[in-house]
């Protein structure tokens, strides 16, 4: 039984949708289906239900992907433990992180890690902190780093950094001349604001409850997706907003942007993520105490 037909399989009960592990596997959907043709040839009897565009597992397949994820994990344990014999640091690393901190944090972080190790490949998915928590719930990823508060009990979640949000204008807005505001003052002006998901949003709306404020009460001009486009927005005087600190450093010294300090202020934690069980490479592990030296020489930075 070829170890790929295996592999392709449990993608897809992991998944549980076809398109999906293509994309994951970087393979066809067609060719996916034939890999799981293939098993279920070899085993004789279906390993899937497919009914209504959606597909479930068998009590088959069930139990396929059961010895399956042993099997992969015994693989690991294998490679590990060989590696481990040898001193050898080497593997291929999937690491998500939300979009302000892939684009702020972590090129520093990787950049470094990377001189130090050559010889792990590190693969980086971006999406917002929502996200990023599903990929790790799914094991789609073996590191998670994100900017919002993180409910799962059953991941391990590690405080890396603080980060305190700003309000932003354009150097000839009314209130660029101010140096600290409330929310309800900068709420009179069109607001821009992330998309659904986000881990910046999350936060901003947790602390409008906090100050007695409605979120759906805000007049929101406009959703964007990236902090990017946010910065551009405002720098063009569509609106006011409310970021990280650490997004605006280069668009303080270009004058492009007036950053105002929030009253109260917001601060919240940059936070690494796993999963509690999966077992984890030396690689993983070697990433892990290389990020938590990075973190504690970075905690407070502004």
């Amino acid at each position: 039984m070829a170890d790929r037909r295996l592999q392709v399989f449990h993608t897809v009960a992991r998944l549980l949708s076809f398109t999906k592990a293509a994309e994951s596997l970087h393979m066809t959907q067609p060719a996916v289906t034939f890999q799981v043709r293939q098993l279920e040839e070899y085993f004789n009897t279906r390993l899937f239900d497919r009914t209504h565009n959606r597909i479930s597992l068998t009590e088959a397949g069930q139990r396929v992907y059961e010895f399956a994820d042993r099997i992969f994990d015994l693989y690991a344990e294998m490679e590990e433990a060989v590696r481990n014999m040898t001193g050898e640091i080497r593997g291929v690393l999937i690491i998500g992180a939300s979009t302000t901190i892939a684009e702020y944090m972590l090129p520093s972080l990787l950049g470094d890690f990377k001189k130090k190790y050559p010889d792990v490949h590190v693969h980086l998915k971006v999406s917002n902190s929502e996200g990023i928590v599903s990929m790790v719930e799914n094991n789609d990823i073996d590191l998670g780093v994100v900017e919002s508060p993180v409910m799962n009990k059953n991941l391990v979640v590690e405080e890396c950094r603080n980060d305190r949000l700003v309000a932003i204008v354009s150097p000839d807005h009314p209130l660029a001349t101010k140096r600290q505001i409330t929310m309800p003052e900068l709420l009179g002006y069109p607001y821009i604001e992330r998309e659904e998901g986000s881990g910046t949003r999350e936060v901003i709306q947790d602390y409008l409850r906090e100050l007695g404020l409605n979120p759906g009460d805000v007049h929101v001009t406009m959703e964007l997706g990236s902090p990017e486009a946010i910065k551009g927005a405002v720098e063009a005087g569509m609106g006011v907003a409310v970021v990280s600190g650490v997004t605006i450093n280069k668009e303080l010294q270009l004058g492009t942007l007036v950053a105002l300090e929030l009253d109260p202020p917001i601060r919240r934690p940059f936070s690494f993520l796993h999963q509690k069980q999966k077992f984890r490479q030396r690689a993983m592990d070697e990433l892990l105490e290389f990020a938590r030296s990075y973190c504690l020489t970075h905690r407070d930075e502004r």
